[in-house]
């Protein structure tokens, strides 16, 4: 690796990359949120709950609203409780957890304000706490349905990225292939690839990053309707030219992908990210099909289950990587 070193310090970087410079794994995860972690901030100010919120999968954002909508009603049934049951009209008594289920349903019913009337409350305290408990339950519904609005509405690519990277055949050479597909009935337009190649390299017992922008061929495409194999052809002017294929297993290699695009319905550009690491890349392989016509031949079937299939293949002997 440190020939390959010596031969890049003539090759341009990318300085501008913004990325993380002193690390010791990747920079990108593979959903493309930045492998970083903050400290010395306090945990209230660390994270943005409303980032957070939208981010979450749909199962957990659910799951995480059912559970506070149960933690509080439970929190108010305990205060009911607490203040007593006589001060409740209209709940047939019976034992312990008979009533304290009875509270619970009440505090149902008032924090979500629908309030059927057979429960009512008697006395000021709790009242009072039945009002409180309107008020919440009023400023939780209104920031959950900003947060389903801002989740349904939000512009996203909804691309899919092949698990690995190939150093695949290519012009009687090779390159750097992966493969993405659109997976939602999105139509996406004027779609760009950026690639950035982060290496780590010992220079006088030293490890220093160094980042380079990787040329692709066709960076571009007018429209992205099926699937797309992007290629970096690795040439003399590649950082990978002449790497030997245990380098990739022994040296902190990434490969950082951004794809741009505009989203013709929200009518806003979208931007996915991820990376491929040092044991992603797969030496000596070439992706299957994964786009077929249909039995009429009428419309074009596009399989995402077979957007990870690949199948090895020889690389040319005068090319790279060697063994």
């Amino acid at each position: 690796m440190q020939d390959l070193f010596k031969r890049n310090k003539g090759l341009k970087t990318n300085d501008n990359s913004g990325l993380v410079n002193k690390t010791y794994g990747r920079r990108i995860n593979k959903n493309g949120t930045p492998n970083v972690k903050h400290k010395g901030v306090n945990f209230l100010k660390r994270y943005s709950w409303y980032h957070t919120m939208l981010n979450l999968n749909m199962f957990q954002f659910i799951g995480f609203f059912l559970l506070f909508y149960l933690f509080c009603n439970i929190i108010f049934a305990s205060i009911y409780y607490w203040i007593g049951i006589e001060y409740i009209s209209g709940i047939s008594r019976g034992s312990k957890l008979h009533d304290y289920v009875q509270l619970f349903f009440f505090s149902a019913q008032t924090f979500t304000t629908v309030g059927y009337g057979r429960i009512t409350p008697i006395g000021s305290l709790a009242s009072l706490t039945a009002t409180v408990e309107a008020f919440f339950g009023l400023m939780i519904f209104a920031i959950a349905t900003g947060l389903f609005y801002g989740r349904f509405s939000r512009p996203r690519a909804f691309l899919q990225f092949s698990n690995n990277a190939l150093v695949t055949p290519f012009k009687d050479k090779t390159a750097i292939a992966f493969r993405v597909s659109p997976y939602k009935n999105n139509t996406l337009s004027n779609v760009e690839a950026t690639l950035t190649a982060a290496i780590t390299f010992n220079e006088n017992g030293e490890h220093k990053n160094y980042f380079y922008h990787l040329k692709v061929e066709t960076p571009k495409l007018t429209n992205l309707m099926i699937d797309w194999t992007v290629l970096h052809e690795i040439d003399e002017n590649s950082p990978f030219y002449n790497i030997q294929s245990h380098d990739f297993k022994t040296t902190n290699i990434e490969l950082i992908v951004q794809i741009r695009a505009f989203d013709e319905v929200f009518a806003d550009d979208v931007v996915q990210k991820t990376s491929y690491f040092r044991d992603e890349f797969i030496i000596g392989a070439k992706f299957k099909p994964m786009h077929f016509p249909d039995e009429n031949r009428e419309y074009t079937i596009v399989n995402l289950s077979l957007i990870n299939e690949y199948e090895k293949v020889d690389l040319p002997k005068y090319s790279t990587p060697t063994s």
